[in-house]
């Protein structure tokens, strides 16, 4: 049996399993805040997609197949989590992912799945996603409950408290999340509408790294920091361990703040800076004008210890408790190339979903967004003039900003269980209106299950 076999069982085992077992070692709820030491469950998500032939000019080497086109990706996860102290979690995660979608994941500015496997040689053997530890530091006596999640398995924290990870994680887990647009196995699909597409957050090629991470809670508010490694290359497999010259530093500030009388409003403030060795676009370019490269070539102009950097705004706001409104602007620097993430240097997104409560499904939800991507004047002249980048090149560029309209209807079959329908029109992807616009259609089914400790 492979591997990954042996993964997708385990991860059936744990969603299948509903008993309670028993667990001399659980914490008593409310005394210290744990109802048990011990965290496993497990998920499994299958996308398929698919989109009819669409009008192209013409087409390069990294350009979306304007031929009819599917594929299926499917990510599986097992979450393991244990409580050494009543402050102190340990959290172990292996997963393993299969398949890089349509066109291999390449041709768009916001790529259509975030589950797809970017990584050309990347196996479906499991690897570890997660390996941290948890310290909670109390700074005052007033407590509030929490929500046993595979992140954390105290049921209750000081409302004024320090937390520090350390160990492998992904950024996304902490930086830029929104309830309505961030969990790509419930909610939508696309990279710049479930994440801010400018944020080039550090990842290596399974969207995963090793740092530090600090967070400073208080009552209606939260201060974040985090020092990433970055990858050797571009959406590479390899950590470049070398601080000096490659990391990533992550800010940002949480504000709770309902604009709707009580209904929950949160808006986060967002700014990375990145130092790592990357491709710098207006070295490419020069050298490709003045016959020194026979084509413009990043490869060929990598600035050792480079820095990019940029900044986010993320907000959502419940309107009714059924009715729900979220947004993203995002912009970074763009003369140095797309290092890990999507390939758009400014980005907006703005977007809605509604609970099924009112036809009798209310565990059923509908989102609709809108996003739209642009590029920075040098890197849209790299691509005019032919080059290849991380996700782009089409031979050519017709340049105009990449518009993605997304509408999903996500089912609950059974607990645990989901089916989702999800439909995608974009429109000049890869920012050239040479090309498209296309439909992309896609089925996802998400499986998920936990195994309860008392």
């Amino acid at each position: 049996m492979r591997p990954s076999h042996i993964l997708l069982l385990l991860c059936s085992t744990a969603l299948c399993s509903s008993q309670e077992l028993g667990s001399t070692a659980a914490f008593e709820d409310g005394e210290n805040g744990l109802s048990s030491r011990l965290w496993l469950s497990g998920q499994l998500n299958i996308v398929n997609q698919s989109h009819p032939g669409f009008p192209a000019k013409y087409s390069g080497p990294n350009s979306l197949n304007n031929e009819p086109d599917q594929a299926t990706t499917g990510v599986a996860t097992l979450y393991t989590g244990f409580a050494l102290t009543k402050h102190t979690e340990f959290f172990f995660d292996l997963e393993s992912a299969r398949g890089a979608g349509v066109s291999g994941a390449l041709g768009l500015g916001g790529l259509s799945n975030l589950d797809a496997v970017t990584d050309r040689l990347a196996t479906t053997a499991p690897y570890v996603a997660r390996a941290q530890i948890r310290q909670i530091i109390a700074l005052g006596h007033e407590t509030e409950e929490a929500t046993r999640n595979p992140l954390g398995l105290a049921t209750s924290v000081p409302s004024r408290r320090l937390e520090i990870r350390v160990g492998k994680m992904s950024v996304t887990d902490f930086f830029d999340l929104n309830s309505i647009g961030s969990d790509s196995h419930l909610q939508f699909l696309n990279y710049a509408i479930d994440n801010n597409a400018a944020y080039d957050f550090a990842a290596g090629s399974r969207g995963y790294t090793y740092g530090v991470l600090l967070e400073f809670y208080h009552p209606g508010w939260v201060l974040r920091f985090g020092e990433m490694f970055e990858p050797t290359d571009p959406n590479g497999y390899k950590t470049n361990w070398d601080l000096l010259r490659s990391r990533s530093e992550n800010y940002e500030v949480e504000v709770h703040r309902n604009l709707v009388p009580k209904r929950s409003g949160v808006f986060r403030l967002l700014a990375f800076t990145n130092h790592a060795d990357m491709g710098n676009y207006p070295d490419a370019v020069s050298a490709y004008l003045l016959g020194q490269d026979p084509r413009p070539d990043l490869a060929a102009h990598i600035r050792n210890g480079q820095m990019n950097y940029g900044f986010g705004l993320n907000g959502e706001q419940d309107i009714n408790g059924t009715f729900r409104l979220f947004g993203r602007l995002g912009w970074n620097e763009g003369s140095q190339e797309a290092f890990q993430f999507a390939e758009a240097d400014r980005t907006m997104a703005i977007g809605t979903d509604f609970g099924g409560k009112r036809w009798r499904r209310a565990d059923d939800r509908i989102g609709v967004a809108f996003a739209l991507n642009g590029l920075t004047a040098v890197h849209r002249t790299y691509l005019e003039l032919g080059g290849v980048s991380y996700l782009l090149g089409d031979n050519g560029l017709d340049y105009a900003k990449e518009k993605v309209i997304e509408g999903y209807y996500n089912f609950k079959v059974l607990h645990g269980i989901y089916l989702a329908v999800d439909v995608q029109h974009v429109t000049c992807p890869a920012y050239n209106a040479s090309r498209g616009p296309v439909w992309i259609f896609g089925l996802r089914l998400h499986l998920e299950g936990d195994v309860h400790f008392n």
